[in-house]
């Protein structure tokens, strides 16, 4: 390639090339003084920025897995309570069905006491009205009998000290 047929425009000669050199190096120089610690700094924000971030998200995944582990502690126990309240029913039901035999028992025994009680009454009655009633009848009975016998005053007598002698023997 043959650089002589290139316009002058396109071929830097050596003071352009010094003084572009020069301005590069004043610029560079300013912005390694200025500029790039600027750059930095911003650049070290910024990370330190996100490495928070980044640690208040860790922190936060860790409180969130700390309250799963909680809620599922709580969880547990709400289950365990929930079985525990569920035994306490069943025993209490059981106690309750455990009382009511005994208090029905009772009851029955009461009730056939009472029932063996009326029924001994009655029969105590029903003796005595019986007893009355053959008592009646045997002196009714008696009394006809006597009648007959005893149609005079002198058997009458006889009969009457024949008793009275019975009832003074009875007494000694």
């Amino acid at each position: 390639m043959d650089l002589s047929n290139l316009p002058a425009i396109l071929t830097p000669d050596l003071g352009l090339l010094f003084w572009m050199l020069l301005a590069f190096l004043v610029v560079f120089f300013v912005l390694a003084k200025k500029g790039f610690p600027a750059i930095v700094n911003m650049v070290e924000e910024r990370k330190a920025y996100i490495d928070e971030s980044l640690k208040k998200a860790h922190e936060a995944n860790e409180k969130l897995a700390n309250i799963q582990a909680e809620s599922e502690k709580i969880l547990l126990e709400a289950r365990e309570r929930q079985s525990q309240i569920v035994k306490e029913a069943q025993a209490t039901r059981d106690n309750m069905i455990a009382q009511a035999e005994v208090k029905a028992r009772e009851e029955s025994a009461r009730i056939i006491a009472e029932a063996k009680a009326q029924i001994e009454t009655e029969k105590k009655n029903a003796i005595a009205d019986i007893r009355q009633q053959v008592a009646v009848l045997s002196v009714g009975i008696a009394e006809k009998i006597l009648r007959q016998k005893l149609s005079d005053d002198k058997s009458q007598m006889a009969y009457v000290d024949k008793l009275l002698d019975d009832v003074s023997s009875d007494a000694k």
